[in-house]
């Protein structure tokens, strides 16, 4: 579902859940796949990201919302000045098991900041993902 803000993605990019019912929290999903090109994102849980970008951890259980979408656009921010096009959210557990094995959680969030659209068929260095 579009955001209510028209400016939105601009602000805090695009967020990718990985099912409808995660999705459905913020409303009706997009029927449609999207693909998105990610070269170099930063991965990690709450904590890890925030600390890589802010040097602290920022965010609380009480949070707002209007102080998340702060907080959103911040690490935005933050992580295009760090060289990063994208964030790849893990829970704490599902970042541990993937820094100890490599195995990517079936549940995670993927905020894209620069590409969306199709993907470079140009680019073989891209990451690609269907959200």
């Amino acid at each position: 579902m579009p955001p209510m803000d028209p400016l939105a993605y601009e602000k805090r990019g695009k967020f990718f859940a990985s099912t409808f019912s995660e999705a459905e929290f913020y409303g009706r999903p997009i029927d449609e796949p999207q693909h998105v090109s990610i070269k170099n994102p930063l991965i990690g849980d709450e904590e890890t990201i925030e600390r890589e970008l802010f040097g602290k951890r920022i965010s609380n259980p009480d949070i707002s919302v209007e102080a998340r979408w702060k907080l959103d656009a911040g690490l935005k921010e933050e992580a295009l000045i760090k060289g990063y096009d994208s964030i790849v959210l893990m829970s704490e557990k599902g970042f541990e098991r993937y820094r100890t094995s490599g195995k990517i959680p079936r549940s995670l969030e993927l905020n894209v900041f620069l590409t969306i659209g199709r993907p470079s068929r140009s680019s073989n260095s891209s990451k690609q993902t269907t959200a």
